[in-house]
């Protein structure tokens, strides 16, 4: 779970309610709430967005971003500085072993893409086929990023459109009955409904959606020329040390001085001594 995305929209819900229940005269008024609901100007706001997105884009694609949305809310970014020491352990034990001994270590990673760099290594792939495949993997999945980015970012621009839009026919059924004085004020407070939901829609949904995505394909996509980088040092049969520092340039100073830190650490761990069963 992303729990900054999770405080974000728990923290702008909140904030806006309890704005809207201060409004009150007595102080906290939940009863404000009611002012604030009414299922046409949704329906004007959300479903004209959606049937705009729909307009525009193909459906199994629109099907597909909630699929790739769900990762801005139960994904959090993978430690580069964990790939980094796969690699220092793949390499040291194919210095030992040969590649063929990475079979079993394949079988257990996590990382569907390096689990595949390294597999090609293991097959004798050469560094151009592996660069290439790899490389050609990377920029389908940036333009399946780029999709769901213009998707959301596409529906929180028609969102304060059509919120503008139901505020113009609620002022347009306003204006038709405007013999009726008593209803001039509550079809106005009805009529500005649309762009309310609209701009809700539009800045704390949709295009804060569009921005996280934006994040995490970056994050991913260097993660990724990691891990290609990894796996062309691992099969031109580099050695560990010189892998790990190679790897670690991608990294930020920050992040730099702590994977230093933990390999500090492991190899100052004393190994335990081996215990025998014959002696007295």
């Amino acid at each position: 779970m992303d729990i900054t995305t999770l405080i974000g929209a728990i923290a702008g819900i909140m904030l806006i309610s309890i704005g809207i229940m201060l409004r009150g005269a007595g102080g906290i008024d939940f009863t404000q709430f009611v002012l604030f609901w009414n299922f046409p100007s949704l329906l004007i706001t959300f479903g004209g967005t959606i049937a705009a997105t729909l307009i525009n884009y193909p459906l199994r694609q629109v099907i597909g971003v909630w699929t790739i949305a769900k990762k801005v809310f139960t994904e959090s970014g993978e430690d580069t500085t964990g790939i980094i020491s796969q690699f220092v352990s793949l390499a040291q034990k194919s210095k030992k072993e040969g590649f063929l001994s990475l079979e079993s270590s394949v079988k257990t990673m996590p990382n569907d893409f390096m689990k595949r760099g390294v597999q090609m290594v293991i097959d004798g792939g050469d560094a151009d086929f592996i660069r290439n495949l790899m490389e050609t993997d990377i920029t389908f999945i940036s333009e399946r990023h780029k999709i769901g980015q213009e998707i959301f970012i596409a529906m929180g621009t028609y969102a304060p459109a059509f919120g503008m839009l139901g505020t113009i026919i609620g002022l347009i059924l306003m204006l038709a009955k405007l013999e009726d004085q008593s209803q001039i004020a509550s079809g106005m407070a009805v009529a500005l409904l649309t762009t309310f939901y609209g701009i809700i829609g539009a800045y704390l949904i949709f295009l804060p959606i569009a921005g996280k995505l934006k994040r995490r394909s970056e994050e991913e996509m260097l993660i990724k020329e990691v891990i290609v980088r990894g796996v062309l040092l691992l099969q031109s049969g580099t050695t560990p040390s010189i892998i790990e520092a190679n790897l670690q340039a991608y990294l930020e100073p920050k992040s730099r001085k702590l994977a230093v830190a933990r390999e500090s650490e492991a190899r100052s761990e004393p190994t335990p001594p081996a215990t025998g069963t014959g002696a007295t």
